[in-house]
This record gives C-alpha cells, sequence and structure tokens, in this order.
C-alpha cells in the first residue's frame, strides 16, 4: 500500500485511493471552513468584551460571565489555530509528494534510458534509497499525526484573574469620562470690552449755559 492511500485511509478490497489532487482541493475547503469559523469566533470575543466593560462592577456577575465566556472563546481560536496549522502541513505534503510523483515518473523514464546505457547498474543501492524516502515520508506523518490529535480543555478560570481585567475596563472608563469633564472646563469666557464707554453730557453745565445767555438777553434791554 502506497504512503498516500496509508494516510486516506484508501486502497483496501473494494476501495480505491484518493488522488493527491482531490486530497488537497478538500483540504483547502476545510482551511476555508476554519477560517470562517475565526472570523465568527473573533466577533463573539469582541461582543463578550463588550458586555463586560457594560456591566462593569454594576452588574459584577454578569461581568464575570461575559468574561468567561470570552476565555472560552479565545481557547477556541487558538485551537483552531493549531489544527489550521496542522491542515497546512498536511496540504504541502501532499503537494510535495504529487510533485515527486511526477519526479519519480521522470526518473524511471531515465531509468530505463540509463539500463540500456549502464548494464551493471547497482538495483540495490536504488531501492535502499527509496526505502529511505519512503521512511521519511512515513516518519513525517506520524508528526503530523501526533499535533493534530484534538486537546480536551476545561472550564475552569482564575476568579483573580478576571476580576483584574473587569477592574482594568473599569478604570479605562474612569479615565475616559474624567477626560471628557476636563475638556469641558476648559472653555473660555467671553472677552471684556477694551473701547470705554461714552461719558454722559452734564446736565446742571447745560442749564447753567441756558441761565447765562437769557440774563444777556434782559441786559441788552
Amino acid at each position: 500500500m502506497s504512503l498516500i492511500a496509508k494516510i486516506f485511509g484508501g486502497g483496501g478490497k473494494g476501495g480505491k485511493a484518493p488522488t493527491t489532487q482531490d486530497a488537497i482541493q478538500r483540504l483547502r475547503e476545510t482551511e476555508e471552513m476554519l477560517s470562517k469559523k475565526q472570523d465568527f469566533l473573533e466577533k463573539k470575543i469582541d461582543l463578550e468584551l463588550a458586555t463586560a466593560k457594560k456591566y462593569g462592577t454594576k452588574n459584577k456577575r454578569g461581568a464575570l460571565q461575559a468574561l468567561k465566556r470570552k476565555k472560552r472563546y479565545e481557547k477556541q481560536l487558538g485551537q483552531i489555530d493549531g489544527t489550521l496549522s496542522t491542515i497546512e502541513f498536511q496540504r504541502e505534503a501532499l503537494e510535495n509528494a504529487n510533485t515527486n510523483t511526477e519526479v519519480l515518473k521522470n526518473m524511471g523514464f531515465a531509468a530505463k534510458a540509463l539500463q540500456g546505457a549502464h548494464q551493471h547498474m547497482d538495483i540495490d543501492k536504488v531501492e535502499d534509497l527509496m526505502s529511505d524516502i519512503t521512511d521519511q515520508q512515513e516518519l513525517a506523518q506520524e508528526i503530523s499525526d501526533a499535533i493534530s490529535r484534538p486537546v480536551g480543555f476545561g472550564e475552569e478560570f482564575d476568579e483573580d484573574e478576571l476580576m483584574a481585567e473587569l477592574e482594568d475596563l473599569e478604570q479605562e472608563e474612569l479615565d475616559k469620562n474624567l477626560l471628557e469633564i476636563q475638556e469641558t472646563d476648559d472653555v473660555p469666557l467671553p472677552s471684556v470690552p477694551s473701547t470705554s464707554l461714552p461719558a454722559r453730557p452734564a446736565k446742571k453745565k447745560e442749564e447753567d449755559e441756558d441761565d447765562f445767555s437769557e440774563l444777556e438777553a434782559w441786559a441788552a434791554n
């Protein structure tokens, strides 16, 4: 059974091993699906963070529950990152295997040409070389399988760590409110006019001038 058949479980009675192209296409579809899952989890994390900020210490229980959900989503996101790395490794291995298949075909063609030119070619050495290549490919697959095994995760969270994060969120909101108040206090007052007001005319002086004119008029008569 070939190495590719061992990976995907094909090659048995009544079964046919998938082609490398089919396997590569399926892995790419899986990568796309997991990438969408990543986007979904990132939005959920942002939502729970906003909820924790909204509740704050006024609703401590609700805020802590939101932070716990955020932690779970972050853990799932980390697992998806690891799975995507494994899938990428497998896809690259398949692409390399597909290339190697073409290379081996060309090597076989060249080997036939060499067989006619070199009758005393050492076949045992060639078989040993190909055996070493196969062993290395199987070792790489074993490493890939070990990395891709799912790892269980629990629901335990450090309450002190969650409270510290909640206090940081509260302090961030307080700092923001203080900054807004300071900006409001800095509004400038209207300036005082620099020009002086017009002086009020002296009424008594006008009355004295009228009396003097009346006296001159009487003296003239």
